[in-house]
């Protein structure tokens, strides 16, 4: 009989220490995944950040050339009006003149449809 409880003291050794190694490699496996879970967030946000860099040098390349542009509209436009002022100075007088003359030298005439009637 002390050989057969030896025996059944031997497997239950023996179950325990399998279980306490499968315990062990779960601890292990749970561990390992976290760090190759940290690992893998580290190399997204490095690529997020290089990504988001390129983004942002094209951005800038894009609104640096629409700057540019709204400068060369901008420009234009005072150089426009620039010269429209230039053109209502320099033409204002005389239109000023000629309405003047149309509205104060009336000439009363009799229009050409006119039909006296008797």
């Amino acid at each position: 009989m002390t050989s057969q409880s030896q025996g059944i003291h031997q497997l239950l050794q023996a179950e325990k220490r399998a279980k306490d190694k499968l315990e062990e490699a779960k601890k292990r496996k749970g561990k390992r995944l976290k760090q190759a879970k940290e690992e893998a967030m580290v190399e997204i946000d490095q690529y997020r950040m290089q990504r988001d860099k390129e983004f942002r040098l094209k951005q800038s390349k894009i609104m640096g050339s629409q700057n540019n542009l709204s400068d060369k509209i901008e420009e234009q436009t005072l150089g426009k009006i620039q010269e429209l002022n230039g053109h209502y100075n320099k033409y204002m007088e005389s239109v000023m003149n000629q309405l003047l003359s149309m509205v104060c030298d009336m000439k009363p005439e009799i229009h050409v449809n006119y039909r006296a009637t008797n």
